[in-house]
């Protein structure tokens, strides 16, 4: 058996988050919708899993239901689609809209009950409610089962045991393939593909991750898994397949010396695909006031070339002009050690010193940041007292 497992389209989000360019994030998540049909073609599979929240809820306009549809049901093979918590199965809902009734490919699996798929058995847990204490999978009754021939293939959409979360949201069990007897279980919910081996280091259970990335800090998203099982009891094949069009990259950069802007633009300028990317640039630190047209630089390199950009500079304070601030630091052990620092930075009068002052292998750059935050924690106190 070979088939797609994916989940988390999220279709009609709003995705204000990126101001301007929203709508064309929207979108880019209907065309990699394609692409995932595309991809279950090109791989051989004999069906696909979608593992909820094909939408973003169940307010998304009637015509964007219609889109979606239509793209499933552009499916060569079958395509079984469950309800997730975003878009549940309640009175109302985007599962009401009559064109999952006329795709011939489609298959909304409303009720937790077994389906005969050729090759086996899906055991599908449709999302009844927005939000729930129950382990969704419970149903699934693995001695009740077992005279089933073929593979028994899981679906479902929650929260594994142990995943950060306030409360638990549809908690599954870490061990609920196992549990219930299931070859694979198909996992939605979570944005980044994450796979869990049992006990005998097989992986039967797995969240695909979303097909599209949705925002910034999501560790490994824009993926769907093609699943091959040789046959009851062996172990699942998953090949992660990049399906996302567009990269969401993060840059947290401290800021110490003159030339830190240089080297985060230099690590911006090597971005790959800069128009299909959106960036974060955060900084950090004390801004040295020489510095303002590389800021400017990097502004402007990021407005002309990124798909969307954000440079947060909240973190940022002015830098002293000078290093006269350090004579006025009270004797003691704090003005030695500033005066210690000034040195292995490489800056003031004992610049470029060695032996006690200095020793092998110190770093001017990791100096010149301490020097800086010290600066900053001294004047943080002044501006107490």
């Amino acid at each position: 058996m070979k088939f797609i497992h994916t989940a988390d389209w999220q279709i009609g989000m709003k995705a204000a988050h990126v101001g301007a360019v929203g709508a064309r994030v929207r979108e880019a998540r209907l065309e990699t919708a394609r692409r995932v049909i595309e991809t279950a073609k090109a791989h051989g599979a004999g069906f696909i899993l979608v593992a909820g929240d094909v939408f973003e809820d169940n307010g998304v306009d009637r015509v964007l239901v219609q889109k979606t549809a239509d793209i499933l049901a552009g499916s060569a093979v079958p395509v079984y689609v469950i309800p997730g918590n975003h878009d549940p199965l309640v009175p109302g809902s985007v599962w009401g809209h009559p064109a999952w009734e006329e795709g011939e490919k489609i298959r909304v699996l409303r009720a937790a009950e077994p389906v005969e798929v050729p090759g086996g058995t899906l055991y599908p847990c449709p999302v009844l409610e927005k939000h729930s204490r129950k382990d969704p999978t419970a149903w699934i009754d693995a001695a009740g089962n077992a005279g089933k021939e073929g593979l028994r293939i899981g679906v479902a959409h929650g929260t594994v045991e142990g995943m950060p979360q306030v409360e638990p949201d549809h908690p599954v069990p870490r061990e609920a393939a196992l549990r219930a007897g299931l070859d694979y279980l198909a996992l939605g919910h979570w944005h980044s593909t994450a796979l869990y081996e049992d006990a005998a280091g097989q992986v039967r259970m797995a969240y695909s991750g979303t097909h599209e990335t949705t925002r910034f800090g999501e560790r490994d998203s824009g993926n769907i898994l093609v699943v091959e099982i040789a046959g009851p009891g062996a172990p699942p094949t998953l090949t992660r397949v990049k399906t996302g069009d567009l990269a969401w990259l993060t840059l947290e950069e401290e800021i110490a010396q003159a030339g830190d802007l240089a080297r985060v633009r230099a690590l911006v300028e090597k971005a790959e695909n800069p128009e299909a990317t959106l960036i974060e640039v955060r900084l950090s630190g004390l801004l040295p006031g020489s510095v303002g047209p590389e800021l400017d630089r990097l502004k402007e390199v990021l407005e002309s070339r990124f798909f969307f950009h954000r440079l947060d500079t909240g973190g940022l304070r002015p830098a002293p002009e000078d290093d006269t601030w350090l004579e006025g630091l009270p004797p003691g052990v704090l003005r030695e050690a500033a005066l210690e620092l000034r040195a292995i930075a490489g800056t003031g009068p004992a610049a470029g010193a060695t032996g006690p002052e200095q020793e092998e292998g110190s770093s001017p750059r990791v100096a010149a940041q301490a020097l800086m935050e010290l600066y900053a924690l001294v004047r943080g106190e002044g501006a107490e007292s």
